[in-house]
């Protein structure tokens, strides 16, 4: 346990920190997973509006992990790793006919 001020206000820092951490990656997550969603949704009923919603979803998704990646929540390579396998993914239901 800490003994000195400095050393409790890192503690209180150092939490704060992993709450706004975890919400970052919590909202990557779920942005990641709406994409899919939508692939799926789109490979069942390819119609222009699907194809817009996983457009947009991406979009948003490849915004939210750019950010986290620019705050230092993930590493540089993680975020290229994330965004590649979401594309990918994208790109094959996109192009399947």
């Amino acid at each position: 346990m800490a003994n000195n001020k400095s050393a409790k206000k890192r503690i209180q820092i150092a939490e704060r920190n992993r709450l706004i951490n975890k919400s970052y990656k919590s909202t990557v997550k779920t942005w990641t997973k709406k994409t899919l969603e939508n692939c799926e949704k789109y490979k069942k009923e390819p119609n222009e509006e699907n194809k817009n919603l996983v457009n947009t979803s991406l979009n948003k998704a490849f915004s939210l992990i750019d950010k986290a990646v620019k705050k230092n929540v993930l590493h540089k390579n993680n975020g290229a790793n994330r965004k590649s396998k979401i594309n990918n993914f994208v790109k094959t239901t996109l192009n399947t006919k």
